[in-house]
């Protein structure tokens, strides 16, 4: 409350370098927040055309896997999926968006030619091949997905911070520092006039008590000598 802050010229000074840095503080979480808004856009609209392809690549291997199951049989499909011997490989780094930290996940080998996958090309056939392919697309496409779904959930997270501190600066900080300082600035008036008011009260007395003195000097003056 305004109320208890001490109204010295020196607290007036302090709070009016804290607005002062407040408000800039301010600006700077505004610009952040607007600019995180417009990255967290351009994630947005990535990590939709990520999510169609997803589910277009998830309905495709579907298809295709069980077409392989209808035409090749499950024991067939099984082991083609045993055969496999490198697995792929998923590393993680990191970038900065406005100061955001987020994943950048890579991939390596996802994708593999028919000999790279073990079964060999007489244990197996075009629709498991196919399948194969269908569902190398999506795991490549899931990876994609992790890396933009993390990326938007981090910067959705940072906004919803900085527009906190943006609206604890605007609505609660600066308004009580105003505050305060109007408080200050009505009591320092109220001191000085007061003190305007004590020091010519003081003066008209002196003006009065001089004027007295030499109203008696001069009665005194006046007055006739004794015999």
């Amino acid at each position: 409350m305004a109320e208890d802050v001490k109204p010295t010229r020196k607290n007036l000074m302090a709070i009016e370098d804290r607005i002062q840095l407040s408000e800039r503080g301010h600006d700077t979480l505004e610009q952040k927040r607007d600019g995180l808004i417009m990255e967290f856009m351009d994630i947005l609209d990535q990590a939709q055309d990520v999510r169609s392809e997803l589910d277009a690549n998830y309905q495709t291997a579907q298809e295709k896997i069980n077409m392989a199951r209808a035409m090749e049989g499950d024991v067939a499909v099984r082991g083609a999926a045993a055969a496999l011997k490198e697995h792929p490989e998923i590393t993680t780094q990191s970038k900065n968006i406005m100061g955001v930290v987020v994943p950048q996940i890579e991939s390596s080998r996802v994708k593999k030619s028919l000999d790279q996958r073990g079964y060999g090309l007489l244990g197996s056939s075009a629709r498991i091949d196919e399948a194969a392919d269908a569902y190398e697309e999506l795991l490549e496409t899931i990876i994609l997905a992790a890396e933009v779904e993390t990326a938007m959930k981090k910067m959705l997270t940072e906004i919803e911070t900085t527009k906190r501190r943006v609206n604890a600066l605007e609505f609660k900080l600066l308004p009580e520092l105003y505050e305060n300082k109007e408080y200050i600035e009505q009591k320092l008036e109220e001191q000085e006039r007061e003190e305007i008011f004590r020091l010519k009260k003081i003066k008209n007395k002196k003006e009065e008590e001089e004027k007295e003195e030499k109203e008696a000097e001069e009665a005194a003056a006046a007055a006739p000598a004794d015999a």
